[in-house]
């Protein structure tokens, strides 16, 4: 039930973690106060997952019925007993508030949807050229699909049970591609019939497919997290290769590509972003100036400077991948704000931040060096990934909601 959630307030933020953590240290169980509520929880809750989960986490009374109310339905009386034991011994814990800064007006509107798969983490969303919103329901191991328009939503299950989806792409036919993170594969889903085609790792060690991105040429690339690859997939003939970066336990992470269709994506384990020959499979790396920096997702502008969100330290960096100059901006939620899922958006950066209560999504002006942030409705539980629409919106996914949004930027007022 609560093991999405828990996990994000855990800090397991990283698959390898969240499985170590879902299994506990050492196969210990952790033990639950005597209480009003004790059994319910005890019965309800670990058949998902282990009770340390709910025992590392902390909300409020008010928080805390958000939370399970994305894993399970209950029945009132049951929610009430439930919350009100998990907010008497797990109460909120303290979190960074988030600092709203949007004017006088607001031209931005957030709208969210519940997803249908109860406790599913939807993790990385993709917009569509058709207007179709989608994402990925990760511990479901589903793909979802929302039509924004009329709020239908259909859901795909993946061909190998609990292949984890995360990341998502889609190509010029129209087939979405996602990142089987669980199972080591690549998928390719078919939306008109269903079918779902894999691709596996060539390799035992190529663990952790992240995120993936076609190129200009239609190849599929992707990042291995915690394998420290680099993978490219040529979807006419199936043939995977994978290349490890110099540093170990760089850990890659988001990615994007530039004009001149090169590679880039961001290191989270250390202070460093690389690029890698489409050609040749090199990797070259570029560290950042600051050792506490770990970059996690990125973004980049049509002048291929490169856009990240440091994670750890609470700030927006710009990498010129031209000249290698590196400025950076500290995030309106501050250092402890943990930026996220990040996009450029004609010229505009836009990111969320996942640690403040709520959850954020922040607006940056390079050209006034100017912020503007809005609270996410439900609280956004971590917002992993985030994607531009055709007609210049923003599409998230709210992993610890269980829910998907559509971000509508009202132009005309916006300034």
């Amino acid at each position: 039930m609560l093991r999405t959630s828990m996990v994000l307030a855990s800090g397991a933020l990283l698959l390898t973690g969240a499985l170590a953590v879902a299994q506990g240290q050492r196969g210990k169980q952790a033990q639950l106060p005597e209480g009003n509520g004790k059994e319910m929880v005890q019965t309800t809750c670990s058949q998902c997952h282990a009770l340390n989960l709910i025992t590392n986490a902390g909300y409020s009374r008010e928080e805390w019925p958000n939370v399970f109310g994305g894993m399970v339905n209950l029945p009132k009386d049951k929610e009430t007993i439930i919350a009100d034991y998990l907010a008497k011994n797990f109460p909120d814990k303290p979190k960074p508030k988030a600092v709203i800064m949007h004017g006088n007006d607001v031209p931005v509107s957030i709208k969210e949807w519940v997803v249908p798969s109860l406790g599913s983490r939807p993790h990385d969303p993709l917009a569509t050229p058709d207007g179709y919103i989608w994402w990925t329901g990760q511990w479901a191991s589903v793909i979802g699909r929302l039509n924004p328009k009329t709020g239908e939503m259909k859901e795909f299950p993946t061909k190998t049970p609990k292949s984890g989806p995360h990341g998502l792409t889609a190509d010029k036919d129209g087939n979405i591609w996602y990142t089987g993170n669980f199972v080591g594969l690549i998928g390719k889903l078919n939306p008109k019939t269903g079918e779902v085609t894999e691709y596996k790792m060539p390799d035992p060690a190529a663990r952790d497919p992240h995120t993936p991105l076609f190129d200009k040429n239609g190849i599929l690339w992707f990042t291995l997290q915690s394998s420290n690859m680099v993978g490219r997939l040529d979807p006419k003939t199936g043939e995977i290769k994978l290349a490890t970066a110099p540093t170990p336990k760089s850990n890659p992470y988001g990615m994007v590509i530039d004009s001149k269709g090169t590679p880039w994506f961001v290191q989270f384990g250390v202070n460093k972003l690389a690029s890698i020959n489409p050609k040749t499979m090199e990797i070259k790396e570029y560290t950042l100036p600051n050792p506490e920096t770990r970059p996690r997702r990125v973004a980049i502008t049509p002048d291929d400077v490169l856009w990240y969100a440091d994670y750890s330290r609470g700030y927006l960096g710009r990498f010129d991948t031209k000249t290698g100059n590196v400025k950076e901006w500290a995030s309106p939620g501050g250092p402890q704000s943990q930026p996220y899922g990040i996009v450029a958006l004609n010229g505009i950066i836009w990111y969320s931040e996942s640690a403040v209560t709520p959850n954020t999504l922040v607006r940056f002006d390079p050209k006034t060096d100017k912020f503007q942030t809005w609270a996410i409705p439900s609280g956004g539980g971590v917002v992993r990934n985030m994607m531009a629409t055709a007609d210049g919106n923003l599409v998230m996914a709210c992993s610890g909601r269980n829910r998907v949004a559509l971000a509508t930027i009202n132009k005309a007022t916006l300034n």
